[in-house]
């Protein structure tokens, strides 16, 4: 589009501004708090806050608007200062901000955990995490991209290490290596569009013509490097290590929101900036094939995990794998030219990037819970909370539905949509596109089954059961921050699966405005639609109503036959327990659950440490690299620089004897120094 004056496009950008602004100065303040650590949680807690409700009005207000640009002078003249809301980046903003808020009422209670120890510089890097989010995804400059997305991964680097110890300085090494290769691979792609741009302002990168194969080139650069930032297997090494890592209300935007701009970044180098170039229909079929691949791996290895935020963070693998099976369905059908198809699969994809967004960060925010109270991360200590800890465990249980498609919850639909735009594509497509649609829904379904039993396992270990802990006499609910955090994350997973209906056209019209087609019938009153009602239809609302009705009628039907006259049952008799009574050694534990899985796809988890073998290999090679260099330090010191200091300190004494003081003798060594300088003349 073309950009307009500042004065016209006002009205977007003023909460946007004001939301930065007000996160930075809130960042600013909790870290020179430094003699008060709690005025610098509650600075840093409300000023996120305010500057999160601020800005997702601004997201939700521009969701169906047209594209509208702010452009400023930059430093340099080819880096326009340019910000760009269309409904994808409003969309972003909106879940990056609506994350926000809850994390920043979750952390006043929360960053309590830290006192002593400079959570007024977290205060200050999470601030500014947020805002270079929310600047990466309105950013239409490669320059200024660039610039904010290194900052979200620095400002990210030092919330991940902030614990400092040995873990975390690991994990926070291998998160910076795998994220700054992958800026150099985007950095590369936006050089090669520029070059034939002439500009490094998207909207000139949008209007030129990559030629082929160059084109693929670019895709795959971007595809790597914003595919690193995602998580998707092979580049996912550091997410299970970060995300564990970093303080519990990080962890949830880091895997909530943060992964998601690597999708964005997918979207944008595939469909947005190279949607003039058609799309390549392999594209689409390597985006597939890498979603297929990521959910099913990342549910496989997150089953035999016993660290609570490990498994969440390789169910985060798991469903960045699952946004993209959409997404490349969508890049599919705009590849191959059908415009129902591609609208569907974007559609799904962008669904389901809001739903992980909430049920995930619900799932990190509820394990902070349990580790606030425990101090541990490990399963096989955990045991019997429920009662001890009822609406953490409530908010934990929707939270698991939510992520194990359960209807009628939020993520029960979203997958529905990807189901359909798979069988959609398997029916209406190319040899190759129907070979590989097919493959993908069965993976799909595998992942879906193999989710439903990790969740099982987690929420059993943790909060069913006999308590394994010693110290869970002492365990009471978090403090109300943190129940609040939650339960409005609870209470929009249960939103957003029963307004289907109306969430469901609003985010269907996000996906063609991207695209750059015609919007798609989803919804007709209370049913869904996946743009064809021949094919299949569903109803939230409805599916609630059978699921109270089923849980209602069983209690019902007992009152009734209760009162007809047939004799009581017997009340108060022990039950039979095999000659003796159950303790807490006879429940299940996360080991003994995961132990079939582990057993079945044993040349998988094989793999898998292998690969991470070989990442810890890199890490232990600088760790020796550094200490020699360390240790070898002063050998430059020893050869080169002492024997010049004292050569110089020597000969400076020796030249100290012609400086007697007697002015006579500095005139003799002027004349001296001009009859040299004579007979060199005439000679």
């Amino acid at each position: 589009m073309t950009m307009t004056s500042l004065g016209v496009l006002r009205d977007p950008f003023d909460p946007l501004l004001l939301s930065l602004l007000i996160s930075a100065v809130g960042g600013l303040v909790s870290l020179f708090l430094r003699s008060s650590d709690r005025w610098a949680i509650r600075v840093a807690g409300v000023s996120g806050a305010v500057a999160a409700l601020v800005s997702l009005y601004a997201g939700l207000s521009s969701l169906n608007a047209p594209a509208r640009t702010l452009v400023a002078t930059g430093p340099y003249p080819f880096a326009h200062f340019v910000l760009r809301i269309d409904p994808l980046a409003a969309l972003l903003i909106a879940v990056i901000s609506l994350l926000s808020l809850v994390v920043s009422i979750y952390s006043l209670a929360y960053v309590r955990e830290y006192l002593g120890r400079g959570v007024g510089a977290m205060g200050f890097f999470m601030n500014f995490f947020i805002a270079s989010m929310i600047l990466v995804v309105a950013a239409d400059n490669a320059f200024w991209f660039l610039i904010f997305f290194e900052m979200m991964s620095l400002t990210s680097y030092f919330v991940v290490i902030f614990d400092q110890d040995e873990e975390a300085v690991s994990a926070g090494f291998l998160y910076f290596v795998v994220a700054h290769a992958g800026s150099v691979l985007i950095m590369a792609a936006f050089f090669i569009m520029a070059n034939y741009a002439g500009s490094y302002d998207f909207s000139a990168f949008r209007a030129a013509s990559v030629p082929a194969p160059l084109n693929s080139v670019v895709f795959l650069l971007g595809f790597l490097g914003f595919g690193a930032k995602a998580g998707i297997i092979p580049l996912h090494v550091w997410l299970p290590r970060a995300h564990p890592a970093a303080p519990s209300h990080a962890s949830a935007l880091m895997s909530g929101v943060m992964i998601k701009i690597g999708v964005f970044g997918i979207i944008k180098v595939g469909i947005d900036l190279l949607g003039g170039n058609g799309g390549v229909l392999w594209w689409g079929l390597l985006v597939l094939a890498c979603g297929a691949i990521s959910s099913v791996l990342g549910v496989i290895y997150a089953l035999v995990e016993h660290d609570i935020k490990k498994l969440l963070a390789y169910h985060s693998v798991e469903n960045i794998g699952i946004i993209l099976l959409g997404v490349g369905v969508g890049m599919i059908g705009i590849s191959t030219g059908h415009p129902v198809l591609a609208v569907l699969g974007l559609m799904a994809g962008l669904y389901h990037l809001v739903n992980h967004a909430v049920f995930k960060g619900l799932l990190f925010l509820g394990a902070g819970a349990v580790i606030y109270r425990l101090h541990t991360k490990d399963m096989e200590k955990m045991g019997g909370l429920s009662r001890r800890m009822p609406w953490t465990a409530f908010s934990f249980l929707i939270g698991a539905l939510a992520i194990s498609a359960i209807p009628p919850l939020n993520g029960f639909v979203s997958e529905w949509y990807t189901y359909q735009s798979l069988f959609a594509a398997a029916l209406d497509g190319t040899w190759a596109v129907k070979l590989a649609a097919p493959v993908a829904a069965v993976m799909l379904a595998l992942t879906g089954a193999l989710a439903v039993m990790c969740f099982v396992k987690a929420y059993g270990v943790i909060f069913a059961g006999p308590s394994r802990n010693p110290h869970a006499d002492e365990v009471r609910e978090v403090p109300a921050p943190m129940v609040a955090g939650m339960v409005i994350l609870a209470a929009v997973c249960v939103g957003l699966g029963l307004g289907a209906p109306v969430v469901a056209p609003i985010i269907g019209g996000i996906a063609a405005a991207t695209a750059g087609l015609a919007p798609v019938t989803f919804a007709d009153g209370f049913v869904l639609l996946p743009a064809n009602s021949h094919q299949a239809v569903l109803s939230t609302p409805l599916v609630a109503v059978l699921l109270v009705g089923m849980t209602i009628l069983p209690i019902i039907l007992k009152l009734i036959l209760s009162g007809s006259g047939r004799p009581a049952s017997r009340r108060g008799a022990a039950p039979w327990a095999a000659g003796y009574l159950p303790d807490s050694h006879m429940s299940a534990t996360a080991n003994s659950f995961a132990q079939p899985i582990r057993m079945f796809f044993r040349p998988l988890y094989d793999a898998r440490r292998n690969t991470e073998g070989g990442w810890d290999k890199v890490v232990h090679a600088f760790d020796r690299f550094t200490t020699f260099a360390r240790r070898n330090e002063s050998f430059w010191d020893r050869s080169l620089v002492d024997p010049a200091v004292r050569g110089t300190e020597v000969l400076g004494r020796r030249l100290q004897v012609i400086q007697g003081g007697d002015f006579r003798i500095y005139c003799l060594y002027i004349v001296a120094a001009l009859v040299v300088l004579l007979l060199m003349t005439v000679r």
